[in-house]
């Protein structure tokens, strides 16, 4: 997996988790993804590095603004893909697990014209 795609899975899990709770620490990203908590450790302190993340006094990580702006960017990609490919009739489990493959490489305009295709249907 490239750094750059592990980043932003790291980036969407943490916006997702913190959707449905007031805190995420890194057992949590290492539960959710399956991961083992050094190998999560490791990808915080990058984003950390990178200004994307930080973590509180408690353990908690917190996505920075540039951090948060981004990871909503993703989630949006992932979402809409997989809406797409719901849509041409891709069962919902393998539509999620494409998508989260094919948001991290496609381009932003080919990603805008089936974002535009699917508002036109909705």
């Amino acid at each position: 997996m490239e750094a750059h795609e592990s980043a932003e899975m790291y980036l969407e899990t943490i916006y997702v988790l913190s959707q449905k709770s007031d805190s995420v620490r890194k057992i949590d990203i290492s539960k959710h993804m399956g991961y083992a908590k050094p190998s999560v450790t490791r990808g915080i302190g990058l984003l950390e590095e990178r200004g994307l993340v930080t973590v509180d006094e408690n353990g908690n990580l917190l996505l920075t603004k540039t951090g948060k702006a981004k990871a909503a960017q993703i989630y949006e990609r992932h979402t809409v893909l997989t809406n797409m490919l719901i849509s041409i009739g891709v069962d919902e489990e393998t539509a999620d697990e494409d998508a989260c493959r094919i948001e991290h490489y496609i381009s932003e305009t080919t990603f805008n014209a089936i974002k535009s295709h699917m508002n036109k249907y909705r």
